[in-house]
């Protein structure tokens, strides 16, 4: 069995129609895996997933479901038991982020981000689990990666007080997972991206474009390529010894001096 393989894997990757997820998805597509993608706009989620599909070896399908609720993340999970024996990879990647000063920054802030950010990478993970055990073994294991951001590691350079928490409280679940999940034979580990281009961060980025950059060592943002290498090295049996871990895919945003 090939460490880098993912063909004929099951994969679902929240959020995935677009930035990060969409990234992800695709790599996971490109080397011939069926892919699941969920969010709340299936209009757009399904074009995504037809677009996805042609570009295959691999398939993709859309589910419509807002995951901040937990009873939507048990009709994802049923949705796909309904036509999969099994669940080889969870992407937890779904997120939010709220942006405002100190002074005025509002309570539902914290529910929002902290629900979708939080609270749904643990709803969808035990929504998921008799799928993830089905097939898991000591060799070939099943794989949860979390969407965690280099923001949960240091200091923001934006005041983004709940997205920055919620993403270092999504790095200590994932280790909390990876222990409590590790005699399943079920891998939990998280990816703390730097400057992608998505959805989320279009408006920050058209705004502070040069400020971040200065703040990247290597001078770029991540691009679909980054998403990929890392995507299939944490989806398949090259990671079969890795757990817990939290993965910086930043460019060197963390070693990085601004003297």
């Amino acid at each position: 069995m090939e460490l880098f393989q993912v063909k004929g894997k099951v994969c679902l990757v929240t959020g995935g129609g677009s930035g990060i997820g969409y990234g992800m998805a695709l790599a996971l597509v490109k080397h011939g895996a069926k892919v699941y993608i969920c969010s709340r706009d299936m209009k757009k989620l399904q074009a995504t997933a037809d677009e996805l599909t042609k570009r295959g070896p691999g398939s993709c399908y859309a589910i419509e479901a807002d995951i901040s609720k937990q009873e939507n993340c048990k009709k994802v999970a049923e949705a796909i038991a309904a036509k999969e024996t099994r669940l080889d990879v969870l992407v937890n990647n779904s997120g939010c982020v709220w942006g405002e000063a100190l002074e005025t920054f509002p309570d539902s802030a914290w529910d929002k981000v902290i629900g979708l950010n939080v609270k749904a990478v643990f709803n969808m993970t035990v929504a998921c689990l008799s799928l993830l055990r089905a097939k898991a073994t000591v060799d070939d294991p099943s794989h949860v990666i979390n969407i965690g951001s280099i923001d949960g590691i240091r200091v923001p350079v934006l005041e983004t007080y709940s997205y920055s928490a919620s993403k270092a409280a999504v790095h200590q679940l994932t280790r909390t997972l990876a222990n409590r999940l590790a005699t399943d034979y079920i891998l939990v580990n998280a990816v703390a991206c730097g400057p992608f281009h998505s959805k989320m961060t279009k408006s920050t980025f058209e705004q502070f474009r040069d400020t971040i950059l200065d703040g990247v060592a290597l001078g770029r943002f991540g691009d679909n390529d980054d998403l990929e290498g890392m995507t299939i090295f944490l989806s398949s049996r090259a990671s079969k010894y890795v757990t817990g871990a939290i993965i910086p895919l930043e460019g060197g945003v963390l070693i990085k001096a601004n003297l």
